[in-house]
C-alpha cells in the first residue's frame, strides 16, 4: 500500500455523529461540553479538551471506584472543552446505544466506556454468595435521554429470560429485569467446588433482554 493511500484510508471520517466509531473497536467523540468516559480509554485527542478525574467514593460513579462487592472498580473522568476524544478500551468491541427519555439499561461496570453527561447513572450491587466471581456484580444504571458506549469482548449475544448466565461474561441488561446469584450444586460436583462457573445470574420473568459475550473477563487477561 502507498504511504499516502495508508493515510487517506485510516483517517478519521466525520460524519457530524457526537459518538461515532472509526472502526469496531475505537470511539470519535466531538466534545462540546462535557462527556463522562472511563478511565485510561482515551488514545488521543485534539481541540481544547481538560480530563478530570472521579477520585471520590461518594455518589454515583465516583462510586465505582471501591466496590464493597470486589476491591476493584472502574473509575471515571470529565472530559470538558471543544474537541475530539478517541476512546479504546484492550480491544474490545463497541456498541453505540441510544437511549430515549426515561429509557433505562444496566450495564455491567467494567464494560461502560462513555456517556453523555445528560445521561442519569447510578450504582448498584448485586448480592454475592461466598466464591462467587466478582465479575458482572457491580452494576450502572445508565438512563435516557442520551448516547451510551458500552464494550464487549467480541459480538455480543442478546438472550431472552428466564436464563441463567456466568457473571463473568455478562454485560448488561435490560432494566425491568434483577437477577440473582444462584449455585448450582450439578456444576460444582462436575467441576469442582472452587470453579467461577458453580455460580450464575438467574433473570427470571418472560420480557426484557440480557447481552452476554464470548468471553469470561473476570478469569482472563
Amino acid at each position: 500500500m502507498e504511504l499516502n493511500d495508508f493515510v487517506s484510508q485510516n483517517e478519521p471520517d466525520e460524519t457530524g455523529e457526537r459518538f461515532e466509531l472509526e472502526n469496531s473497536k475505537l470511539l470519535d467523540i466531538d466534545v462540546d461540553g462535557t462527556i463522562i468516559a472511563k478511565v485510561g480509554s482515551m488514545i488521543a485527542y485534539d481541540g481544547e479538551l481538560s480530563f478530570t478525574g472521579k477520585s471520590s467514593a461518594e455518589g454515583g460513579l465516583k462510586g465505582m471506584i471501591k466496590s464493597k462487592v470486589s476491591s476493584e472498580g472502574t473509575p471515571v473522568m470529565e472530559v470538558e472543552g471543544q474537541g475530539h476524544v478517541y476512546l479504546a478500551d484492550q480491544e474490545k468491541k463497541i456498541q453505540i446505544l441510544e437511549l430515549d427519555a426515561g429509557e433505562s439499561i444496566s450495564v455491567n461496570g467494567n464494560d461502560v466506556l462513555a456517556f453523555e453527561d445528560r445521561v442519569d447513572y447510578e450504582i448498584g450491587t448485586i448480592g454475592s454468595i461466598g466464591g462467587a466471581s466478582a465479575g458482572g456484580l457491580l452494576n450502572v444504571y445508565l438512563t435516557g435521554p442520551g448516547t451510551v458506549a458500552i464494550t464487549t469482548h467480541g459480538d455480543p449475544l442478546v438472550l431472552q429470560p428466564p436464563i441463567r448466565t456466568d457473571p463473568d461474561a455478562t454485560v448488561a441488561w435490560s432494566s425491568n429485569l434483577s437477577p440473582t446469584l444462584k449455585a448450582d450444586r450439578s456444576l460444582k460436583d462436575s467441576i469442582g467446588q472452587s470453579s467461577d462457573e458453580t455460580f450464575q445470574m438467574s433473570f427470571e420473568g418472560n420480557s426484557g433482554f440480557v447481552v452476554v459475550q464470548p468471553y469470561e473477563e473476570g478469569t482472563q487477561s
